[in-house]
């Protein structure tokens, strides 16, 4: 008879989880030891816990269901909860399988000894169970995958006692059943035709699963049907866009411009999508978004088919003979001179292959991204979707793993990348093909930025110190090389694009140091709080042409 871990991996395998990312310790080795008896798994190592964690999300986004994690601990869960919060934020489901001491150890209190659930009930709000039986292990198992893969996808953490895993025992335990969500009821799908028949000014905002190219369609259809607008969240999960796809303006960053975004409207619809509301908390401005008037309507919730739920509006409002409008194939021109972020955004829109994987954490130098990309081949947006910095890495190698037929682009600022910098290594190990940007201005530029919009006073040499990365300068060539992936530096547009088409052309993980000013430095960044504090008494039109110019 199997020990807890062998049963385990099978159950696992049978329910069609096919890699772990690992990081573990002394408490899993039995599991470690049980994946050489299942060729189905695939097991990849991080050097860190949070390029484990940041690994599942990204593979969960691009192939549409849970890897799992193996950490070693409340120690090592605690190194990967900054990614777990993003997955948990992007509702990615993940099954976090956290080792613990022995049961009969654990009263000892020794010196790794913690409380792991208290821990995960930050990232794993919807499951958290302590396997404390080897043959009931499979069945917790079962009900961690089910709780992962249900509307909306969360973060499932189990926790795995030394002892339940190398006990004897263990029964493996049939697959769940996949889940099967309902669309929205056909009362809400009445009223929210009537509100999109009404003639009052309205936005779809689409979140989740509404992003994807089936429910894009259908809203699409919606907006030429009804003359709406479509809205996405800040920062999607997984976007699919470009050419032969509809457009989607993305909500922006600062709640300034959001505010300008949605002020023209009577009615927003929100399909598997929040109500928006600011990142952070300024002296003096609001926190909710949505002005005053405009009436917020949910349609499709998180636990429900948001596909599915825009049919059934699609077939009520009979828009189904509407013509979506879609994206135009274009590219920008070939930049040259002197590399700026806007420069390395240009090349990305002048030259991306078709299907590539998008990761974006490039924060400030990103500005001009999505305006650049617009009319590219087909590709997948991947954000930031919980706001902790240190996801573009580890997200590039689970969708590559994920996708191995795709190109996998990871744009990272430098501050960002040097969170889960290990990340390199598992893409050399692994021979991913990922092709990093790093864009290295030697400043958390973002956080200069909010210095200036929260009102802080007296901003002196020691306050700026804070925020500069120039003393000493990173040498991410170096960092990269070290660790077996190729790398190169550019500080020329000409240069950018020779690394570029190399990277692209050549198997295996590159990375490409873009030597760059500050997207918004020196006067940009000063008069910026001024034109944000000018917004409200400008003119409508004046401030949306603002608003296009600081976030197109």
């Amino acid at each position: 008879m199997p020990n807890g871990a062998q049963a385990l991996m099978k159950t696992l395998a049978d329910a069609g989880i096919e890699v772990c990312f690992t990081n573990p310790g002394t408490s899993e080795m039995h599991f470690v030891a049980a994946l050489d008896d299942e060729p189905r798994m695939r097991a990849v190592l991080a050097l860190f816990e949070g390029v484990a964690t940041g690994a599942a999300d990204g593979y969960a986004r691009m192939a549409g269901k849970p890897a799992a994690t193996l950490l070693h601990l409340g120690c090592g869960l605690g190194n990967g909860l900054a990614n777990l919060h993003n997955a948990r934020k992007g509702k990615v489901p993940v099954l976090n399988i956290v080792g613990d001491h022995a049961t009969h150890h654990a009263p000892l209190d020794a010196q790794l000894q913690s409380d792991i659930e208290t821990v995960a009930r930050n990232v794993s709000p919807g499951f958290v169970r302590t396997s404390l039986r080897t043959d009931r292990l499979c069945r917790d198992a079962v009900d961690a995958i089910t709780a992962a893969r249900g509307l909306p996808g969360q973060v499932a953490t189990l926790i795995l006692p030394a002892d339940v895993s190398w006990g004897e025992g263990g029964v493996p335990e049939p697959p769940p059943p996949p889940p099967t969500p309902a669309a929205a009821d056909a009362a809400t799908v009445a009223a929210v035709a009537d509100v999109l028949r009404s003639g009052g000014r309205t936005a779809l905002l689409l979140g989740g699963q509404a992003l994807r190219e089936p429910a894009l369609l259908a809203a699409a259809k919606l907006a030429a049907h009804c003359d709406v607008r479509l809205l996405a969240e800040v920062f999607p999960t997984r976007l699919e866009r470009g050419a032969g796809l509809p457009a989607v303006e993305r909500i922006a960053y600062l709640a300034e411009l959001a505010s300008v975004q949605l002020a023209e409207f009577d009615h927003l619809v929100l399909v598997d999508a929040k109500s928006p509301v600011s990142f952070f908390a300024y002296p003096g401005k609001p926190s909710q978004l949505v002005p005053a008037g405009c009436t917020v309507h949910t349609f499709a919730a998180a636990s429900e088919d948001a596909v599915a739920s825009l049919e059934a509006l699609v077939a009520a409002l009979d828009a189904d003979s509407a013509t979506p409008l879609l994206a135009a194939p274009s590219r920008p021109g070939r930049p040259r001179g002197r590399l700026t972020a806007a420069k390395v955004c240009k090349a990305l829109g002048h030259r991306l292959p078709e299907r590539a994987i998008l990761i974006d954490e490039a924060i400030t130098s990103g500005l001009t991204l999505p305006m650049l990309t617009a009319g590219a081949p087909r590709h997948d947006l991947i954000t930031l979707t919980g706001g902790a910095i240190g996801q573009a890495l580890p997200n590039a190698i689970g969708a590559a793993i994920a996708c191995p037929d795709r190109p996998v682009i990871a744009l990272v600022g430098d501050g960002s990348a040097m969170y889960t910098i290990q990340s390199l290594w598992t893409m050399a190990r692994e021979q991913l093909d990922v092709t990093t940007i790093v864009f290295n201005n030697a400043r958390y530029s973002v956080l200069n930025v909010e210095l200036e919009r929260v009102g802080a006073e007296r901003i002196g040499p020691k306050a700026r110190a804070q925020l500069d990365l120039d003393g000493p300068r990173l040498d991410f060539c170096r960092l990269a090389q070290g660790q077996g992936v190729h790398a190169v530096r550019a500080d020329s547009a000409e240069a950018f694009l020779k690394a570029l088409d190399y990277a692209l052309a050549q198997p295996g993980p590159h990375l490409i140091e873009a030597v760059v000013p500050e997207a918004l430095g020196g006067a940009k960044r000063r008069i910026l709080p001024w034109l944000l504090r000018a917004l409200p008494q400008l003119p409508k039109p004046l401030a949306l042409a603002l608003k296009r110019r600081l976030a197109p």
